[in-house]
């Protein structure tokens, strides 16, 4: 079952960055993130399976939708690990993963979220860090939709699944080194 989150002070969230199983592994373990749900935002079908997503008939990206407590933890520091654990200047693929599904993308709540993804990914271009420009998608979130149970806490409950000692940990791993203060500790 996905939990609710019944605090008015939390805030959400939503990204997508490649397959939703490592997003949602790092940011399980950053400090100030109360919950994150897998599941699919920007498409055209309602309730979208993980099948028709991959048919890349939907529309659909692979995201993570995060709740965090703002006093714990900024957005513009959700977008910096955001920024450090997949690739922005691909186009519709993280690694091994092609497809619109896993384009990099940003669905911004409310005006400030997204002055502050704009102004993040205008510093990141500006830095050099990469050899290619972002071209991470600054959208508004028209609709999220959970993903099916079996893919909640997907890493959690299958930390030796080929794809996550492959892929999911070393992005966990990633996180941890470049962050280790904001590990959550609990």
């Amino acid at each position: 079952m996905i939990p609710r989150m019944n605090n008015p002070s939390i805030v959400q969230a939503t990204l997508g960055g490649g397959c939703f199983w490592c997003l949602e592994a790092v940011y399980l373990e950053l400090a100030g993130v109360t919950n994150v749900v897998s599941g699919y935002a920007g498409g055209h079908v309602e309730n979208p399976t993980y099948q028709e997503v991959c048919l890349e008939t939907t529309g659909h990206a692979e995201v993570v939708q995060l709740h965090f407590d703002p006093e714990l933890l900024s957005y513009r520091e959700i977008l910096e690990v955001f920024f450090t654990i997949h690739d922005p200047t691909t186009y519709h693929r993280q690694g091994a993963d092609v497809g619109s599904q896993y384009r990099s993308v940003i669905f911004y709540h409310d005006s400030e979220q997204e002055q502050t993804a704009r102004e993040t990914i205008r510093a990141l271009d500006a830095s050099g860090r990469w050899s290619s420009p972002i071209v991470t998608e600054v959208l508004p979130l028209p609709r999220f939709f959970p993903a099916e149970e079996y893919h909640q806490r997907y890493f959690e409950r299958h930390p030796f699944q080929p794809y996550c000692l492959m892929v999911v940990r070393p992005k966990v791993g990633a996180f941890r080194s470049k962050f280790p203060e904001r590990v959550r500790q609990d």
